[in-house]
């Protein structure tokens, strides 16, 4: 949704970039104008129609931000929609694509019908800004059959519940005349002319509750009273918004060499990183994630595991951006060169893969910025630079932007420099911290980046509170990461996943990495490889997003202290080139994960999930449904024992009959089996899942 610009100054000239920290500029843009108002434009308000319809959803803010959607996806739409008396009701949601084109899908009433509930799902199909309207209407034909159900058999006003049905049947003969579908209306007239007063009641019955009328009367029936809401916004993204397989490595770590004799280090470059890249995408990973890639300051410059007494062989952390060498726009000369960041870039097209962009938003004290731009920082009372700081902990290597001193300057230079990347083939990036800078400014980045670049994509990192998680979805964040981490019993990764996908799943979008650099998980520090796989079983199948950080397929576990999640001899702030063919690993399963869930539309949606009965306390079981396709999933939560218990099945979830027999083939294995409503399961620390595709 776009927001309101109003009283809007002059906007000052960009910043011209270092000619060593940039390529050859690209076309000039003008910069975009920061709005003193940057309160979002609202949807017009609307009070209670003729036909009262509310609790509309998905609606952000009151309709101020656009409900998330990709293409593809089935998504919900709900309200409430009743009357005064007895007559009938009915709904629609109305939709209007980016071309302005109108589509109806007729809604349905849902349990507890007191309650008033109703449901549409609509699949959309294009990409772009879409909206919705609900619509409530008078149905004569509901209220029409609810009378004849009643009176015919009971004998009651037999000839004039004929003669008012006859008079519904020729209206609504008319108006499929008017669509230009003279067959329907022909069969319409012909069905009205055999509600004759004189017939049983029951052959009456027969032609008024026939599947054929019901499904014309559908179509063609009258709508009268029609109440339409406000238009609501919702904004279509392309796919790889909520279905991705992550994979994130160092560059600097791919082919570094380490000469035992001067004690030193020689970086890995973009270069050498194409043997990792070509892997990954072999393992069916389709974005490939690069912690920043600029150059590293060296005042306060952190060491091995995170010390202050690094020297000059340590590379320091890549979160600490800047040097003289540049910034944000500039490349760690140890990396290569534009031209070599192009040719990695290229190669991942090739592969089908896309490169995904660290973009930390704050500066070490070398960063060309603390000299041009001073007041973009906070000067403490006594002459200092503020760093950053989580007290106890200090960053003294990182200087945080203060974005309420220079707004306009700091939200154009931020621009160009999205820009400067963009054009260099980056549509994704993952923002370190978002939830310490504004969440107004994000919305204005959204805003302008969306405006001429839809198909580009913004991860959050933002491990913080949950209300602010929210917000930085509702205002444009296309995906984030989770609490997954820390969800590790059964009764919490099935509460967490009811509220991804039913209570935020209008915006906020989850992408389950399984470690990060940052985060060493205690479930994982045993080194067990079995909590490995189930990890990346759970993370795999629950979310349609998923991440690795290089080093889980060969079960790096070691914490840097007791009760610590941080990684002893941290790739943050040293080198760690890896044998990735090193026994044992995960490769092959990481592989067969990302290959099944490519296969299964059910595996690349949020929305439609349902928990399965299993007495046992480390057994989950799931489904996921996307039209034709359902997967089951049983995964053990115990790396170390064998399970045995049955799984309970509650088979109308997965749309079929109670007592249907479910022929299943496993996708880890590929063994097949007839599986019913109670099904016997043995999951070992070896085999501890099973990946059900129903055929």
């Amino acid at each position: 949704m776009t927001q309101r610009n109003v009283n809007q100054p002059e906007s000052a000239p960009r910043r011209t970039a270092r000619p060593a920290a940039k390529p050859a500029p690209s076309p000039a843009q003008k910069p975009a104008t920061i709005p003193v108002d940057l309160s979002p434009t609202t949807t017009v308000v609307r009070g209670i129609g003729r036909i009262p319809v509310t609790q509309v959803s998905p609606v952000i803010e009151g309709g101020a931000y656009a409900a998330k959607a990709t293409v593809g996806e089935l998504v919900p739409i709900r309200a409430k929609v009743f009357r005064e008396g007895h007559d009938a009701v009915n709904a629609s949601v109305i939709v209007t694509d980016p071309s302005g084109k109108e589509t109806r899908h007729d809604m349905t009433p849902l349990a507890p019908r007191g309650l008033d509930p109703w449901e549409a799902w609509v699949r959309f199909d294009v990409e772009g800004p879409h909206t919705f309207r609900v619509e409530g209407w008078s149905d004569p034909w509901g209220t029409w059959l609810h009378n004849a159900e009643a009176k015919l058999p009971a004998g009651v006003d037999i000839e004039l519940v004929c003669l008012e049905g006859r008079d519904l049947l020729e209206r609504t003969a008319s108006i499929a005349e008017e669509a230009g579908d003279p067959i329907e209306a022909s069969i319409l007239r012909a069905t009205g002319q055999l509600l004759i007063p004189q017939r049983p009641a029951e052959d009456l019955l027969d032609v008024a509750t026939g599947i054929g009328l019901a499904k014309a009367m559908a179509k063609h029936g009258p709508r009268e009273l029609v109440s339409p809401t406000a238009d609501y916004p919702i904004f279509v993204d392309r796919k790889q918004a909520l279905f991705a397989s992550w994979y994130e490595f160092f560059p600097r770590s791919e082919g570094a060499t380490y000469d035992e004799a001067t004690d030193t280090w020689t970086s890995g470059t973009f270069d050498s990183s194409h043997e990792r890249l070509e892997a990954a995408a072999a393992m069916g990973f389709d974005v490939i994630y690069f912690p920043p890639i600029h150059p590293v300051g060296t005042a306060f410059k952190k060491g091995k595991n995170n010390t202050l007494d690094a020297t000059e062989k340590d590379p320091g952390s890549p979160w600490a951006v800047g040097s003289p060498d540049g910034g944000h726009d500039a490349i760690h000369p140890d990396l290569g060169d534009w031209e070599s960041f192009d040719r990695l870039v290229a190669r991942a097209k090739e592969l089908g893969v896309e490169i995904a962009l660290d973009f930390a938003l704050q500066a070490s004290p070398d960063h060309p910025w603390v000299t041009e731009h001073p007041e973009w920082f906070t000067t403490r009372i006594d002459g200092t630079i503020a760093y950053a700081e989580n007290p106890p902990k200090k960053y003294q290597d990182i200087y945080p932007i203060n974005f309420d001193n220079d707004p306009e300057g700091i939200y154009n230079e931020v621009l160009r420099i999205l820009r400067v990347w963009m054009d260099h083939g980056v549509r994704i990036f993952r923002v370190d911290n978002p939830h310490t800078k504004p969440v107004q400014f994000w919305a204005w980045i959204f805003e302008q980046i969306r405006a001429t670049d839809p198909d580009v994509l913004f991860f959050a990192e933002a491990f913080t509170k949950p209300e602010m998680m929210h917000t930085l979805g509702k205002v444009g964040f296309h995906t984030s990461y989770t609490y997954f981490t820390w969800r590790v019993d059964k009764d919490e990764i099935e509460e967490y996943m009811g509220e991804l996908s039913r209570d935020m799943d209008a915006f906020y979008r989850p992408n389950f990495f399984v470690n990060t650099p940052d985060i060493n998980p205690f479930h994982l520090q045993s080194g067990n490889p079995a909590i490995f796989s189930i990890r990346a079983i759970l993370a795999a199948m629950l979310s349609p997003a998923w991440g690795v950080y290089s080093g889980f397929e060969l079960f790096e576990h070691l914490p840097l202290a007791p009760g610590r999640e941080e990684y002893l001899d941290s790739e943050k702030y040293e080198y760690r080139p890896r044998d990735y063919d090193a026994q044992p690993n995960l490769n092959m399963l990481m592989g067969r994960l990302n290959s099944i869930r490519r296969d299964h539309p059910a595996l690349q949606q949020l929305r439609q999930i349902d928990f399965h009965t299993a007495p046992h306390e480390k057994v989950l079981a799931f489904s996921k449904v996307d039209g034709a396709d359902r997967v089951v999933v049983i995964v053990s939560l115990d790396p170390d024992n064998t399970v045995e218990t049955e799984v309970h099945l509650d088979l109308t979830k997965l749309g079929l009959a109670a007592d249907a027999a479910l022929p299943v083939r496993d996708e880890l294995t590929g063994a097949t089996f007839t599986w019913g409503a109670r099904n016997f399961v043995r999951l070992t620390p070896a085999q501890p899942a099973h990946i059900l595709a129903v055929l």
